[in-house]
């Protein structure tokens, strides 16, 4: 769905929208327009109704465009009072009630003028131009007519418009900020939420690969293996068999818990999951990489495994990624080494770091020759991810000659 682009304005009193708004802003602007063209016609002088006529028609703009509405109207004023000035026959009344469209378009610019300076300028304007009238201006021909008790009073009348329309346009940009702001932080929170919904996709897309590219790999491998010596070995046989239904216990325990985590939408790494009905989650623990050792030696791997972390020291986050990355290590030498494949596996925390360190010799083929070569498909691109996530590092590539090595370090908190 594409984004919404523009911000919506406030929904208040003062700021129309939609089609009954627009309809009651244009009965307005009539309303006013009416109220100037009615009060130019108690005047009887020639050019009256039509200077009342053009400023009310000027009005019905003032929306759109408020400055060129103000100026048409002070252009029109000022020819109002210059032709009142002519020598007879009287061709226009000054000052005269219309007047007051001056007033209008005042009003106008200072509540939908976007400019800040605007307002200012047209207070301005009208303050000087009703000043002008107590000296005239010889230029034009407009004689003096205002004394100073009128000054006063216009003066007075012209800033009580002037203070109602600011006071009303600072109320509409309030109104439009905390508009503003409630739609970018919807905004903000649709993105938390897709980001958090892609976060937790990628989490069960890891975790969808651990359990089923290693435990299927190791089923498959004893499988083959308990088929070919079922004969001459049936112990051999039996214990690949029993290698297999483990394996497949342990898949079905963490795919019921994926389950879990898509029904009821609790994911998390590390912790014990005790939401809804089910069993809590399988808690993986250092322990558990001995029991990954043991199952790759009967699938036909040469597995040494050193693990040098104190009891206590990791927490069950930090125990699960390095369990998952030793995992998928292990799943890979059976995939592209296969069996003959010696493993070496360190682990050890060293100063609030855990490294790890997964090597194998790729039993004899040299790299980037057939089974030995290994692309960083889905597994490789999990574990950088965990360990990125951890606020780690990581490290994997060929080694000189044959076979493969893994690194990563990831801080730890002591406890």
């Amino acid at each position: 769905m594409a984004e919404q682009r523009t911000v919506p304005g406030p929904s208040s009193w003062m700021t129309l929208s939609g089609r009954h708004g627009r309809a009651v802003a244009r009965a307005c602007d009539i309303g006013i327009a009416l109220v100037v063209l009615v009060a130019a016609e108690y005047y009887s002088a020639d050019y009256d109704l039509l200077l009342g006529g053009l400023m009310a028609l000027s009005l019905l703009g003032r929306r759109r465009f408020p400055g060129t509405v103000m100026a048409v109207v002070m252009a029109l004023s000022t020819v109002q009072f210059a032709l009142h000035d002519l020598p007879d026959p009287e061709l226009a009344s000054a000052p005269a009630s219309y007047d007051v469209a001056v007033l209008f378009a005042m009003m106008s610019v200072v509540h939908h003028s976007r400019a800040a300076w605007m307002p200012y300028l047209a207070g301005a304007a009208v303050l000087l131009a009703t000043g002008a009238g107590t000296v005239g201006v010889p230029a034009l021909g407009i004689e003096p007519f205002l004394d100073p008790v009128m000054l006063l009073i216009f003066w007075g009348m012209t800033l009580t418009v002037w203070l109602t329309a600011f006071a009303l346009h600072t109320r509409r940009l309030y109104a439009e900020s905390q508009a503003a702001r409630a739609w970018h932080a919807e905004r903000e929170q649709e993105q938390r939420v897709r980001l958090a919904a892609t976060r937790e996709r990628a989490e069960i897309a890891r975790e969808l690969h651990d359990v089923v590219a290693h435990s299927l790999a190791v089923m498959i491998l004893q499988a083959d293996g308990a088929g070919s010596v079922l004969r001459k070995s049936p112990d051999m046989a039996e214990s690949a068999l029993k290698t297999i239904a483990a394996t497949g216990r342990d898949a079905i325990d963490d795919m019921h818990r994926i389950v879990r985590v898509l029904r009821e939408g609790n994911a998390g790494s590390g912790t014990p999951d005790s939401a809804g009905d089910g069993p809590p989650r399988r808690l993986i623990t250092l322990d558990e990489v001995k029991v990954l050792a043991d199952r790759a030696r009967v699938a036909g791997l040469t597995v040494d495994v050193s693990v040098e972390v104190g009891e206590g020291r990791l927490s069950p986050a930090e125990e699960m990624t390095a369990f998952r990355i030793v995992q998928e290590c292990l799943t890979n030498v059976l995939r592209h080494a296969g069996a003959g494949a010696g493993v070496d596996i360190r682990l050890r925390e060293e100063q609030g770091t855990l490294l790890i360190e997964v090597t194998d010799d790729g039993a004899g083929t040299l790299t980037g020759s057939g089974v030995g070569t290994r692309s960083g498909g889905n597994g490789l691109v999990g574990m950088r991810e965990r360990v990125e996530i951890a606020g780690g590092t990581f490290e994997a590539g060929p080694r000189l000659g044959s076979g493969w090595h893994v690194r990563a370090s990831i801080p730890t908190r002591t406890k």
